[in-house]
Protein backbone atom coordinates (compact mmCIF):
# COMPACT_ATOMS: atom_id res chain seq x y z
CA UNK A 1 0.00 0.00 0.00
CA UNK A 2 1.44 3.59 -0.95
CA UNK A 3 0.14 5.08 2.45
CA UNK A 4 3.51 3.38 4.65
CA UNK A 5 5.49 5.11 2.17
CA UNK A 6 4.44 8.51 3.74
CA UNK A 7 6.19 9.28 7.14
CA UNK A 8 4.34 12.17 8.26
CA UNK A 9 1.26 10.71 10.43
CA UNK A 10 -1.27 13.34 9.31
CA UNK A 11 -0.69 12.47 5.52
CA UNK A 12 -1.20 8.33 6.37
CA UNK A 13 -4.62 9.42 8.59
CA UNK A 14 -5.73 11.43 5.62
CA UNK A 15 -4.54 8.60 3.72
CA UNK A 16 -6.21 5.78 5.58
CA UNK A 17 -9.60 7.79 5.47
CA UNK A 18 -9.36 8.19 1.80
CA UNK A 19 -9.07 5.08 1.23
CA UNK A 20 -11.94 3.92 4.16
CA UNK A 21 -14.20 6.65 2.08
CA UNK A 22 -13.39 4.90 -1.53
CA UNK A 23 -14.53 1.56 0.21
CA UNK A 24 -17.76 2.71 1.60
CA UNK A 25 -18.41 4.42 -2.12
CA UNK A 26 -17.85 1.08 -3.87
CA UNK A 27 -20.60 -0.62 -1.00
CA UNK A 28 -23.33 1.71 -2.63
CA UNK A 29 -25.77 1.52 -4.68
CA UNK A 30 -25.18 2.82 -8.53
CA UNK A 31 -28.35 5.68 -6.86
CA UNK A 32 -26.40 6.58 -3.85
CA UNK A 33 -23.28 7.60 -5.46
CA UNK A 34 -25.05 9.10 -8.53
CA UNK A 35 -26.49 11.51 -5.68
CA UNK A 36 -23.42 11.92 -3.86
CA UNK A 37 -21.56 13.29 -7.15
CA UNK A 38 -24.30 15.27 -7.68
CA UNK A 39 -24.15 17.01 -3.92
CA UNK A 40 -20.43 17.49 -4.54
CA UNK A 41 -21.06 19.46 -7.69
CA UNK A 42 -23.39 21.52 -6.07
CA UNK A 43 -21.56 22.05 -3.04
CA UNK A 44 -18.96 23.50 -5.51
CA UNK A 45 -21.42 25.87 -7.67
CA UNK A 46 -22.77 27.27 -4.54
CA UNK A 47 -19.31 27.33 -2.84
CA UNK A 48 -18.28 29.71 -5.88
CA UNK A 49 -21.76 31.74 -6.35
CA UNK A 50 -21.55 32.57 -2.56
CA UNK A 51 -18.00 33.93 -2.84
CA UNK A 52 -18.62 35.81 -6.25
CA UNK A 53 -22.35 36.42 -5.90
CA UNK A 54 -24.26 39.08 -3.46
CA UNK A 55 -27.04 37.55 -1.64
CA UNK A 56 -29.34 39.29 -3.35
CA UNK A 57 -28.56 38.38 -7.04
CA UNK A 58 -28.93 34.48 -5.09
CA UNK A 59 -32.01 34.79 -3.59
CA UNK A 60 -34.01 35.97 -6.53
CA UNK A 61 -33.23 32.37 -7.42
CA UNK A 62 -34.37 30.45 -4.11
CA UNK A 63 -38.19 30.50 -4.56
CA UNK A 64 -41.29 32.39 -3.58
CA UNK A 65 -40.60 34.72 -0.09
CA UNK A 66 -43.43 33.80 2.36
CA UNK A 67 -45.01 34.91 5.57
CA UNK A 68 -46.86 31.94 5.91
CA UNK A 69 -45.56 28.43 4.80
CA UNK A 70 -49.06 26.72 3.39
CA UNK A 71 -49.20 22.81 4.82
CA UNK A 72 -47.29 21.03 1.79
CA UNK A 73 -47.87 17.51 1.19
CA UNK A 74 -45.30 15.12 0.15
CA UNK A 75 -45.85 11.58 -1.02
CA UNK A 76 -43.52 8.77 0.39
CA UNK A 77 -41.75 8.61 -2.40
CA UNK A 78 -40.77 12.58 -2.61
CA UNK A 79 -39.77 11.81 1.26
CA UNK A 80 -37.76 9.45 0.70
CA UNK A 81 -35.83 11.02 -2.28
CA UNK A 82 -35.68 13.95 -0.02
CA UNK A 83 -34.53 11.71 2.98
CA UNK A 84 -31.48 10.21 0.22
CA UNK A 85 -30.71 13.86 -1.18
CA UNK A 86 -30.16 15.43 3.13
CA UNK A 87 -28.11 12.16 3.13
CA UNK A 88 -25.73 12.97 0.12
CA UNK A 89 -25.51 16.38 0.89
CA UNK A 90 -24.52 16.07 4.27
CA UNK A 91 -22.01 13.24 3.43
CA UNK A 92 -20.67 14.94 0.57
CA UNK A 93 -20.43 18.20 2.77
CA UNK A 94 -18.51 16.30 5.45
CA UNK A 95 -15.93 15.45 2.78
CA UNK A 96 -14.84 18.18 0.73
CA UNK A 97 -12.00 20.71 1.89
CA UNK A 98 -13.88 23.99 3.01
CA UNK A 99 -16.58 24.07 5.59
CA UNK A 100 -19.52 23.23 4.17
CA UNK A 101 -22.05 24.97 6.62
CA UNK A 102 -25.67 24.76 6.74
CA UNK A 103 -26.67 27.32 4.14
CA UNK A 104 -25.18 25.53 1.23
CA UNK A 105 -25.85 22.19 2.53
CA UNK A 106 -29.98 23.73 2.73
CA UNK A 107 -29.08 25.44 -0.68
CA UNK A 108 -27.37 22.42 -2.52
CA UNK A 109 -30.50 20.10 -1.03
CA UNK A 110 -32.84 22.73 -2.59
CA UNK A 111 -31.30 22.70 -6.25
CA UNK A 112 -31.47 18.85 -5.82
CA UNK A 113 -34.94 18.67 -4.85
CA UNK A 114 -36.19 21.37 -7.65
CA UNK A 115 -34.61 19.53 -10.10
CA UNK A 116 -36.55 16.85 -9.07
CA UNK A 117 -40.03 18.58 -9.22
CA UNK A 118 -40.25 18.15 -5.57
CA UNK A 119 -41.26 21.12 -3.12
CA UNK A 120 -39.52 22.32 -0.14
CA UNK A 121 -39.05 24.89 2.11
CA UNK A 122 -35.47 27.34 3.32
CA UNK A 123 -35.62 28.78 6.21
CA UNK A 124 -33.31 30.76 7.53
CA UNK A 125 -33.37 32.11 11.33
CA UNK A 126 -31.17 34.08 13.29
CA UNK A 127 -30.25 33.16 17.71
CA UNK A 128 -28.57 35.12 20.17
CA UNK A 129 -24.68 33.86 19.64
CA UNK A 130 -25.23 30.33 21.66
CA UNK A 131 -21.94 30.59 23.20
CA UNK A 132 -23.75 33.82 25.67
CA UNK A 133 -21.87 36.57 23.51
CA UNK A 134 -24.05 39.40 22.06
CA UNK A 135 -23.27 38.37 18.88
CA UNK A 136 -25.77 37.04 16.72
CA UNK A 137 -25.58 33.57 15.11
CA UNK A 138 -27.41 32.60 11.55
CA UNK A 139 -28.89 28.88 10.44
CA UNK A 140 -30.68 27.97 7.58
CA UNK A 141 -32.79 24.32 7.28
CA UNK A 142 -35.07 23.01 4.50
CA UNK A 143 -38.27 20.82 5.14
CA UNK A 144 -39.83 19.05 2.18
CA UNK A 145 -43.37 18.63 3.83
CA UNK A 146 -42.45 17.12 7.48
CA UNK A 147 -38.92 16.12 6.38
CA UNK A 148 -35.94 17.73 7.51
CA UNK A 149 -33.51 17.61 4.50
CA UNK A 150 -30.97 19.78 6.16
CA UNK A 151 -30.32 21.62 9.15
CA UNK A 152 -32.31 19.92 11.86
CA UNK A 153 -30.10 19.94 14.85
CA UNK A 154 -30.41 23.26 16.83
CA UNK A 155 -33.39 24.81 14.20
CA UNK A 156 -35.93 25.09 16.82
CA UNK A 157 -33.49 27.37 18.78
CA UNK A 158 -33.54 29.93 15.85
CA UNK A 159 -36.11 32.67 15.25
CA UNK A 160 -36.87 32.40 11.31
CA UNK A 161 -36.36 35.50 9.36
CA UNK A 162 -37.40 34.28 5.82
CA UNK A 163 -39.21 31.49 4.42
CA UNK A 164 -37.98 30.68 0.70
CA UNK A 165 -40.77 28.08 -0.78
CA UNK A 166 -39.99 26.10 -4.05
CA UNK A 167 -43.01 24.91 -5.20
CA UNK A 168 -42.66 21.04 -7.21
CA UNK A 169 -44.02 20.07 -10.65
CA UNK A 170 -42.00 19.72 -13.53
Amino acid sequence: MFCRFWPNSRKMALCVSLIDDLNKLKSRTGNERGLLMEAFVFLCLIRIAVLLVPFQRIAGFLGLIAQETPAMQSSAEQKTAATSIGWAVRAAAYRIPWAGQCLSQALAAMMMLKRRGISCVLYLGVAKDLNGQESLAAHAWLTCGDVFVTGEGGHEKFSVLAKFVVKGGR
